[in-house]
């Protein structure tokens, strides 16, 4: 679905690698914290070189920088719903120990996390938000009104079960009522059985 939408420039996904933007000959873009600890930390030299490119290359678009971390905001549909509204996201990955406060404090415009557990890096998060946003762009899926029932389409809403052929398998059979034809019946059974 995604290659398709980029094939028919309805999205347009590029990465950058920040290393691109360090400033020493090592491309250094991590470093100990300050006061100790375990592990590296993202710098914000590199990070902000990074945001300052990308945005003066798209400063006519409608921009939003996105941090993806562990500390965000849980990630939801209205959430991919609001996102798709932007020209221009920027998504920033982690690695490491974490991010330099300052990048939080100055340089993002929101901060998510998918979930309460722990990934080696920010990738699966970016893959995440860009699966469940492009998705949501207009011509993106064959069938626009496929987006209407889905699971978290609708506050509170989730999907009923569905079946399809055969109508009997292994003695296990479909729901009398779907195959009724009375719409009514099948709509009341389906808001029922929604979990």
């Amino acid at each position: 679905m995604i290659k398709r939408a980029q094939q028919d420039s309805l999205v347009e996904i590029t990465l950058h690698n920040i290393r691109d933007y360090a400033t020493d000959k090592h491309s250094t873009v991590d470093d100990s914290p300050y006061g100790g600890g375990a592990g590296m930390v993202l710098m914000v030299e590199p990070i902000y070189n990074t945001l300052e490119k990308l945005k003066s290359q798209s400063s006519s678009l409608m921009s939003h920088t996105i941090l993806l971390s562990p500390q965000g905001t849980k990630y939801t549909q209205d959430t991919a719903k609001s996102l798709v509204h932007y020209d221009h996201l920027i998504l920033i990955a982690g690695h490491y120990e974490g991010f330099d406060e300052r990048i939080r404090e100055h340089l993002i415009d929101e901060e998510i996390s998918i979930g309460d557990y722990v990934l080696t890096g920010g990738e699966l998060p970016a893959m995440v938000l860009t699966d469940s946003i492009v998705r949501l762009i207009p011509g993106v899926l064959g069938d626009q009104d496929s987006l209407v029932g889905e699971t978290h389409s609708q506050k509170g809403y989730k999907k009923h079960p569905v079946y399809t052929r055969p109508e009997t398998f292994n003695s296990w059979s479909v729901p009398q009522v779907l195959l009724s034809g009375n719409h009514k019946t099948i709509e009341e059974w389906k808001k029922n059985n929604s979990r």
